[in-house]
């Protein structure tokens, strides 16, 4: 609902002809720059010391590196420098516990890479430092070209063996750049891994792109592009470049959300008049009407379940927060704290939904137990929008101003520790974290 009152260029958009540039074979992106801005002080000690290499060696980042950082900006560890380690052993058998219990750490990671023949193998083992036992000890591969893949898999079965939640890392980030320039502005549709590197072009328009939402199998986005001089919602299949416009009725066609199985969308359309939330089933373009009010009902997300879903409506005379349990129950009104609360992203286990509330002026991103109904406000910059929850609901990621540029913030679901991502060039808004694909 906030896009109304601002973003004004999306109204005048309307007006304007659209060159748009598709690619087939996704373009280099630019690849955000990875802030740490906040540490929890809760955060758990763990070395992750130097991997072993032996063969040829791709650039860039070691895997153990890449592994380092992704358990440094979850927030939940702090990583010893390996300066500062008194030995730097590859194996097992090479861990003396009592050097690692004098330098305070919890855990130990140690492992060995070695590449032959175009593939990287890697051999790791994880260790609790006081119980001196052995919670991991395993073997992945990738392709070399691959070794952050591998980092990032490595990673998320490290995070699992000590919180015993599943790792978010192999999981992809879709945003939308903004970039200004003497012959207007240039839209890009990205997607990079959660550190924002690999970044790739899917879209280019010189008309905004609003609302990327992926699919439950991580392979298509729906979005919705101004293209036409009017928005329309497009579904969009990441491997081939293959795109489909699922909705252009007149008015507005915007924010889909997928289905649990992928089979349907729920959007906002105001084709009969009015903005209300259908439902569109992609195979034959069925639409089945879901709300049915004179306010205006808009931004729906489905709930934990599948069944129910999220939405924000203007019915209590601002924006708030409403719940429909199945697609024929009553709505229910969630939130209460303040004039405008918008754009709902439930966690996945059901516990928080959050979302946009606006206090003393400033627009943050809160959150609503739905349980006892409280209310916790998460950020305190002044200018926050568009929530997405990692498919673990350990982390939200949000689009926020830092001095006249938009970034994205990453932080604990609870508020605590947090990290920036702004783009290299220009704006980045419009985040969406993807699923975990198992």
């Amino acid at each position: 609902m906030r896009n109304r009152a601002y973003r004004p260029d999306i109204r005048r958009s309307l007006l304007v002809f659209v060159i748009l540039s598709l690619f087939t074979v996704p373009a280099m992106g630019d690849e955000l720059l990875i802030r740490i801005t906040k540490g929890a002080d809760s955060a758990i000690p763990i070395s992750v010391v130097p991997f072993s290499e032996s063969g040829q060696m791709p650039s860039g980042d070691k895997v153990s590196r890449i592994i380092q950082n992704d358990l440094e900006m979850s927030g939940e560890f702090a990583p010893l420098p390996p300066e500062q380690m008194l030995s730097l052993p590859s194996r097992g058998d090479e861990v003396f516990f009592r050097d690692w219990r004098l330098l305070g750490q919890r855990y130990v990671l140690v492992g060995q890479v070695t590449s032959a023949g175009g593939t990287l193998n890697a051999q790791y083992e994880l260790y609790d430092v006081s119980q001196e036992k052995r919670l991991v000890g395993a073997t992945a591969s990738a392709p070399a070209s691959a070794s952050r893949s591998l980092a990032h898999h490595i990673s998320d079965r490290v995070y699992e063996a000590i919180t015993g939640v599943e790792g978010a890392f192999s999981t992809k980030l879709a945003y939308v750049t903004l970039e200004r320039n003497a012959n207007g502005p240039t839209y890009r549709l990205q997607v990079s891994d959660v550190d924002g590197k690999r970044a790739r072009v899917r879209l280019e328009s010189d008309e905004p792109i609003l609302s990327p939402a992926w699919s439950p199998d991580a392979k298509k986005l729906a979005y919705v592009s101004f293209e036409t001089g009017k928005p329309a919602v497009y579904v969009h299949e990441l491997s081939t470049g293959n795109r489909q416009r699922v909705a252009d009725f007149p008015g507005l066609n915007s924010a889909p959300a997928w289905s649990a199985d992928g089979q349907s969308l729920l959007m906002t359309l105001s084709k009969d008049g009015n903005a209300e939330i259908y439902r569109m089933n992609l195979a034959s373009g069925d639409l089945k009407r879901l709300t049915n009010h004179w306010s205006i009902d808009t931004e729906p997300s489905y709930d934990h379940t599948g069944n129910g879903f999220f939405f924000t409506s203007d019915r209590s005379g601002g924006p708030q927060i409403y719940h429909k349990a199945s697609e024929n129950a009553e709505p229910r009104r969630i939130t209460f704290g303040s004039r405008y609360n918008a754009r709902p992203r439930p966690g996945p286990d059901g516990d928080y939904v959050y979302y946009v509330h606006q206090r003393d002026r400033a627009f943050h991103i809160a959150r609503t137990n739905l349980e006892s109904g409280d209310e916790t406000v998460l950020t305190r910059t002044e200018s926050d929008e568009s929530p997405s929850v990692s498919p673990n609901g350990r982390m939200l990621i949000y689009a926020t101003k830092s001095g006249e540029n938009s970034v994205l913030t990453v932080i604990a679901a609870d508020g605590g520790a947090a990290y920036s991502l702004p783009a290299s060039r220009g704006d980045v808004r419009e985040p969406a974290w993807s699923p975990i694909v198992r």
